[in-house]
């Protein structure tokens, strides 16, 4: 049977396997055309809804999962180009699609030209092109929301590192950078090790005019003395046995930023040619005659005294104040205690994965993590954490998962060297350890140690620990 518009039954369709994603929203004033289009869309898997009216139309018109309009344009007293300006303007991402009796040409391109996706005469003499249409457009849109998507990922990627904190040092520190916006001065961040100096200077680098271009960093500790000229200018085929040629580190990072880690630790021979670069913007590769021109923004790190090892004469003087132009010192973790809940948080949201059973940690946990001194300071704390999830049973990290040897409010991990090599002797030991960490709770000393309760009783009884249930209201106790 024919129904009005539509000149092919559209009850012959096969159901599709599985629902396709978005709304199409069907808006004519016609009821007939809506069902016929209604059936022939949702047999293709397509969620639909139906406006007769412009007023209901614009009802739609915020839906988050809008996605394809088919839209007369002859609506009563409304135009349907109003309606697709209104579109365009509130919702461009949606796709349109024109649907009018009176076809023209000038008509058709005038709707493409202010936004449609593309136009259908009635009635409709191919169903087939219908749905094509329909489909065509939920693509485009599909592609152009994952392009968003992408660009939005792109731009995060360049965004500043986050610098997590609100202690006051950091709340300044966190000042300084943004304060550094426009400014393309080398910069000295001075701090511990473990405090963050590369974090740093890669949200100096994202806050800066070079943000789009290169980031190298490279650490002058882990460099031998006897290449590290040739690692940061190059070298030419043949300058030594060997050498097939190099750009160096100051050609790539050209326009960019060169993060120089531990500046400290490079040699006096080398600090020479580190300053000449410096002041003349120019590299002379080993082996070469020329000097090649290079603009770069220098980020130096150590976490030695630099200004005393000038004093000492282990440094050179110009090239500490071509370095020290702005100067960054980053607080220790011991020194901004508030901000250690906010990272142990950060690094189980981290670190956990999607299987980890792990989703959160106890609150006395908490409070000796906050107490520790962390020589290490971050790295020192992410690496328990990681260390802590890897071996955690419960939901939650508790004291006994925490590392011996860090997580202990600075108290070092018990040697057990004393133990003799018996294998007694060592679950007696973690028997003693589980009761005193569970103040005698049973049933906590128990998935502790991963085994169950009568497993535990038996065992303490095989060791000579005494102990009564928690059931009955008392602890367990060492005897």
């Amino acid at each position: 049977m024919s129904l009005p518009g539509v000149t092919s039954d559209a009850a012959e369709l096969e159901p599709p396997d599985a629902a396709v994603p978005g709304l199409v929203l069907l808006v004519d004033d016609e009821p007939l055309l809506l069902r016929s289009l209604r059936r022939i869309l949702e047999a293709e898997g397509h969620r639909t809804a139906m406006a007769a009216s412009a007023a209901e139309a614009v009802r739609w018109f915020h839906d988050p999962d809008l996605a394809v309009v088919l839209l007369d344009l002859l609506l009563g007293p409304t135009h349907g180009l109003e309606l697709l300006d209104r579109l365009r303007a509130e919702r461009p991402e949606v796709e349109v699609i024109v649907m009018t009796g009176d076809a023209s040409i000038e008509s058709a391109v005038g709707c493409i030209r202010r936004g449609a996706f593309d136009y259908l005469a009635k009635p409709f003499g191919d169903i087939y092109r219908v749905k094509t249409i329909v489909a065509q457009a939920l693509e485009r849109r599909s592609l152009v929301q994952r392009n968003r998507e992408l660009e939005e990922e792109l731009r995060g990627r360049g965004a500043a590192p986050a610098l997590i904190g609100n202690a006051p040092p950091m709340r300044a520190l966190q000042r300084t950078i943004a304060s550094l916006h426009h400014n393309e001065s080398h910069v000295l961040v001075q701090g511990e090790s473990g405090t963050g100096k590369e974090l740093v200077a890669r949200a100096l680098q994202a806050n800066s005019p070079r943000a789009a271009e290169a980031f190298v960093p490279v650490d002058c500790g882990a460099l031998p003395e006897t290449i590290i000229e040739s690692e940061l200018f190059g070298h030419e085929k043949g300058a030594f046995t060997g050498a097939l040629g190099n750009a160096g580190l100051f050609r790539i990072a050209d326009k960019g930023t060169l993060f120089l880690d531990e500046v400290g630790e490079i040699p006096p021979s080398v600090q020479a040619k580190l300053l000449r670069a410096l002041q003349h913007k120019e590299v002379r590769p080993v082996g070469s005659t020329s000097t090649v021109p290079v603009d770069l923004r220098i980020i130096s790190a150590t976490h030695r005294d630099l200004a005393g090892m000038v004093k000492s004469g282990a440094f050179r003087t110009d090239l500490f104040y071509r370095l020290n132009v702005v100067r960054i010192e980053i607080p220790a973790l011991r020194e901004r205690r508030e901000d250690i809940p906010l990272l142990v948080h950060h690094f189980l949201r981290k670190h956990a994965g999607e299987r980890s059973p792990v989703e959160g940690i106890e609150t006395d946990a908490l409070e000796l993590l906050s107490r520790a001194d962390w020589p290490g300071n971050v790295r020192e704390l992410e690496n328990v954490i990681e260390s802590a999830l890897a071996l955690a049973r419960g939901p939650k990290l508790g004291v006994a998962d925490l590392p011996r040897s860090r997580g202990r409010a600075g108290v070092a991990a018990p040697s057990l060297e004393h133990l003799p090599l018996d294998l007694q002797a060592y679950e007696h030991a973690a028997l003693e350890r589980a009761l005193r960490e569970s103040r005698g709770d049973a049933r906590v000393a128990a998935r502790q140690l991963g085994i169950g309760r009568s497993t535990l009783y038996r065992k303490l009884a095989h060791h000579g620990l005494a102990g009564r249930s928690h059931r009955d209201d008392s602890e367990l106790t060492i005897r």
